[in-house]
């Protein structure tokens, strides 16, 4: 999916990756993330990166809203401590609800996507890779969701972004990969 890549990122970039659907912008942010391993040449990221990728984030699509939000706050935090502030804030935000304690399995693709987004923007991180998750939804989530991701980003390190919008790029990044073929031209 991808070869040839040499590239460096540095701490702090936002990084826009640019190209048509199957260029290879996903598999860079699934190598990145460690979802997936090379199988030649040098990886090397100092930092883990969160991937904000549709369905792929999610641990089991049978487990409820909460258990999903409970296990990334656990991954994050070692402990629970202070879950309920974190879940009545994905809660609200994501705008689930009650749904929230239903399985994943039941969830449209706007409502699982709204769930990730929620979650990962919530606290801070060093390094996060986004995949067009910024996109999905109602006006209104759009909205929200570009306010909060202003807010993330100055908190936030290293942040790439896949995404088709030319304007969400513009907003967010300062420097951009075009890939094609799964190579950067």
């Amino acid at each position: 999916a991808l070869s040839n890549l040499n590239l460096t990122i540095k701490s702090g970039e936002k990084v826009a990756l640019i190209g048509h659907n199957g260029a290879g912008k996903s598999s860079f942010i699934k190598l990145i993330s460690g979802i997936y391993e090379q199988s030649s040449g040098y990886f090397y990221c100092p930092v883990k990166a969160y991937p904000m990728l549709q369905k792929s984030c999610i641990v089991s699509d049978s487990l409820t809203g909460v258990d999903e939000a409970k296990a990334r706050y656990l991954l994050i935090k070692n402990n629970l401590k202070d879950f309920r502030y974190f879940l009545e804030d994905i809660k609200n935000f994501s705008g689930l609800g009650d749904y929230i304690s239903l399985p994943l399995r039941t969830y449209s693709s706007g409502m699982i996507s709204r769930l990730i987004f929620s979650i990962l923007t919530y606290h801070a991180h060093q390094f996060l890779a986004l995949d067009e998750v910024i996109g999905t939804g109602d006006a209104d989530f759009y909205k929200k969701a570009e306010k909060r991701l202003e807010k993330f980003i100055e908190n936030t390190g290293t942040i790439i972004i896949a995404s088709h919008s030319k304007e969400i790029l513009k907003k967010f990044c300062v420097r951009g990969l075009v890939f094609s073929k799964g190579t950067i031209v």
